[in-house]
């Protein structure tokens, strides 16, 4: 590896299974959790590399006790060429009172943080299983910047129980008010294996049509607040991309340790599974590859990696073509997969 790559690690603990979420996740245990990042940290010695970000996502990673955070971060400052800069982002759930975690998060060198909020109206986020109201959003984003992070993602998620277009205004509102760097506004999928999907035929969930705007509403009102789209799903005030996340998009390395995490590493693709056993997945890198994750981007791709005639998807609004480079419009990228067959 000779270019900087990006390190995860998954932390599979939560305090309880959110009923629309597939990730793969166990309930905390303290004892559970000592043994698992002593694997992590294990595991870790059998790669090398030089590395510009760290993100620790799951699960919940902020159930483990801060030290084991610290435990792994020094493991891989010990073991890897860290960055001086990296960026060092913890996912985190509002609902556990954090000041102490956020202190020694800053201690260890953690710099950013994305926040579980997924809604600022309290009944839709209890409709999402979610613990934490409106305050403790609040309270936990004061936490952080007291501890010095003033970098801080929040969630939100879209087409959601009891959500209406009305009712994003609040969510809306709070994100102008309480001033973070980023957003990420992911639209709700009923996964199998899920809660939600045992019960999906009595969800009260928007139709598709007003799914559909309430996603072009986010764009339009994220943007109006002072947040630029550069992904799908993504918004950021100027200069706060996830530095991490984008290199999934760009198809630039990075590595991940833990059970379900995955990685590309010179030129190859690999995961572990549920039970922590690495298995091989094949050749990464293609320019089918780039073309499908590029175009998750704002910016869009070379029109050069274009193979099929899209002068009728310019017609119709879903794509633009500027400098050499095809993107997808916000009503593309609500369509992007049919968009993305169209065009490979």
């Amino acid at each position: 590896m000779t270019e900087k790559a990006g390190l995860y690690f998954h932390i599979p603990f939560c305090r309880s299974k959110c009923p629309y979420c597939s990730f793969y996740s166990v309930k905390y245990d303290s004892a559970q959790a000592e043994r698992y990042v002593k694997a992590l940290i294990d595991e870790m010695q059998k790669y090398n590399g030089s590395f510009d970000t760290i993100y620790f996502g799951g699960g919940t990673p902020s159930m483990l006790e801060p030290e084991l955070i610290g435990r792994i971060i020094d493991a891989a400052a010990n073991h890897f060429d860290i960055d001086n800069n990296a960026e060092i982002t913890v996912e985190c759930n509002p609902s556990k009172d954090l000041k102490r975690d956020f202190e020694l998060y800053r201690s260890y060198g953690v710099n950013r943080l994305s926040i579980g909020m997924q809604s600022a109206k309290n009944e839709e986020r209890f409709a999402l299983g979610r613990a934490a109201g409106q305050n403790e959003v609040q309270r936990t984003v004061e936490y952080a910047r007291q501890a010095g992070i003033n970098n801080i993602s929040l969630d939100v998620m879209l087409a959601t129980p009891k959500q209406t277009l009305d009712s994003l205004d609040e969510t809306f509102e709070f994100i102008d008010k309480i001033n973070v760097t980023h957003i990420s506004a992911y639209m709700l999928k009923i996964e199998q294996g899920t809660k939600f999907f045992e019960l999906k035929d009595r969800l009260a969930l928007p139709d598709e049509d007003t799914a559909c705007d309430m996603y072009l509403k986010t764009v339009e009102t994220l943007e109006r607040i002072g947040f630029e789209q550069y992904e799908i799903s993504n918004f950021c005030k100027k200069g706060y991309e996830s530095r991490h996340n984008t290199k999934y998009w760009t198809l630039t390395q990075y590595l991940g340790i833990g059970a379900s995490a995955h990685s590309y590493l010179n030129g190859k693709r690999f995961y572990y599974d549920n039970d922590f056993k690495l298995v091989q997945d094949g050749v990464g890198g293609t320019d089918e590859e780039r073309v499908m994750l590029g175009l998750r981007l704002k910016k869009g791709v070379e029109k050069e990696l274009i193979k099929n005639d899209y002068s009728k998807l310019l017609k119709l609004g879903y794509i633009d073509e500027n400098n050499g480079r095809i993107s997808l419009t916000p009503k593309g990228m609500l369509i992007s997969n049919y968009i993305i067959s169209e065009l490979l």
